[in-house]
């Protein structure tokens, strides 16, 4: 859009069955960090925002515990498995982050390999079925890595 005027940033959300279980998750097998996480007084997360590198964030919640966003949300698990988005990251190497999710077990969708277009990737699924998928491909520097054809 040619009305944004500053900087602009897109943070992924994603939801929980039990968000305490997936931001374990996401720090220990994928490497992200607690940004700050605001929990009820039952313990329950009501927001949170995981940090990623210098400048990767994902917000997560609690399944159902807004009903306003329960209206127009569902776990991949609710819909047979299917997830109709994911999240990319961009990494400067997939390695060890394939080797953490391949330790915990993880659910592989598409084994870590070298991609035509540059770099290698991997796409898992976590726990409630979301899709995570790493490259190292990145299109703001594709021109300087993508091979030539």
């Amino acid at each position: 859009m040619s009305n944004l005027n500053g900087p602009v940033a897109v943070i992924p959300t994603v939801l929980y069955s039990d968000a305490n279980a997936g931001i374990a998750w996401l720090t220990s097998v994928l490497g992200f960090r607690e940004g700050v996480v605001y929990r009820g007084a039952d313990g329950v997360v009501e927001h949170a925002e995981l940090l990623f590198g210098d400048a990767g964030m994902v917000m997560l919640g609690t399944a159902g515990r807004n009903p306003e966003a329960a209206a127009w949300n569902a776990l991949p698990r609710e819909l047979g498995g299917k997830s109709t988005g994911g999240v990319y990251l961009i990494v400067p190497d997939c390695t060890p982050v394939w080797e953490r999710a391949q330790a915990a077990g993880t659910q592989v969708l598409m084994p870590l390999r070298t991609m035509g277009y540059g770099g290698q990737a991997f796409a898992i699924r976590d726990m409630d079925g979301h899709v995570w998928s790493f490259g190292e491909y990145s299109p703001w520097t594709a021109a300087q890595t993508v091979p030539a054809e």
